[in-house]
């Protein structure tokens, strides 16, 4: 996914601590402070909501943002400088701390404290592809659709993990809405999807063909790498593979986690390839 590397262009930081890690591992943010501060002029953040950490990053001026948390901090902040279109412009830096780290694992960044802040300071800027949906919603990882029923992890969204009160409101809803699907009741049998997956306008499977699973990855061409699983019937069915800029999924009423969130029911969703969109700083090779 990485694609170009360049070294960090300013030695004054944003450091943005997400209240999640302040809670979870105070011991861990003291050490990325103190690393940090020792290497950098700092400016410290403590926002305690949602706005407040949009605030934060929005009045960074020259300084280079870091974010100290989990996968969900970096996707809340992705998410923000995208929809704010300055994300091309901004190099982003991490220092994961917290208990949702696959992410940040799978992109490079070292999890722990004193090598996430040493990268931070000595590290370089490589820029990374992501897929952008038609709704503006960004996928850093990747985007995985399971069969109906099927289960998947019941996940809270970026901008409830740390905020009670989204997640009061999320519990009322969930009285009024159907279960999501890792919330099938038990005994209930996953069933293959229909759905029609069109990679730059060819069609890879069509509806009259059920389908275990879909998985869409940016890749490092700048094209997303796309997995069909088909539905077996006698002999075990061979996993459909595409590459493309476009990706389209549609047909009934589906869920698909992108990253850690779950998302849907949707008919349709596209999702394209933004090439080079995320500068995040990791350590030198």
């Amino acid at each position: 996914m990485a694609e170009v590397a360049t070294s960090p262009t300013s030695d004054q930081l944003l450091v943005v601590i997400d209240p999640v890690a302040r809670r979870s591992d105070g011991e861990s943010v003291r050490i990325a402070k103190d690393v940090l501060s020792g290497g950098a002029t700092t400016k410290v953040c403590l926002p305690d909501g949602p706005e407040e950490f949009a605030r934060a990053l929005a009045r960074r001026g020259s300084r280079r943002p870091v974010l100290v948390g989990d996968d969900r901090a970096l996707m809340r902040a992705v998410g923000l400088l995208h929809r704010q279109r300055e994300l091309t412009g901004c190099a982003l830096s991490l220092v994961p701390v917290g208990g949702a780290l696959s992410l940040a694992r799978s992109l490079g960044v070292p999890t722990g404290a004193v090598a996430a802040a040493r990268a931070v300071l000595d590290g370089a800027e490589r820029r990374m592809n992501l897929l952008v949906d038609d709704s503006d919603g960004v996928v850093l990882g990747a985007v995985r659709i399971p069969p109906v029923g099927g289960v998947m992890p019941a996940r809270e969204t970026a901008g409830e993990v740390g905020y009670p009160w989204l997640r009061t409101c999320r519990s009322v809803v969930r009285t009024l809405v159907p279960a999501w699907p890792s919330e099938t009741a038990p005994g209930t049998e996953a069933r293959p999807s229909r759905l029609r997956v069109e990679v730059d306008g060819e069609i890879l499977v069509d509806l009259h063909q059920p389908v275990e699973a879909v998985s869409v990855v940016p890749g490092t061409s700048g094209r997303a790498r796309v997995e069909v699983r088909p539905a077996s019937v006698g002999a075990e069915a061979s996993l459909l593979l595409a590459e493309g800029r476009a990706v389209t999924v549609s047909g009934a009423h589906f869920r698909y986690q992108a990253d850690a969130v779950v998302s849907g029911p949707v008919r349709t969703r596209t999702w394209v390839v933004l090439e080079g969109a995320l500068g995040l700083t990791l350590p030198k090779r």
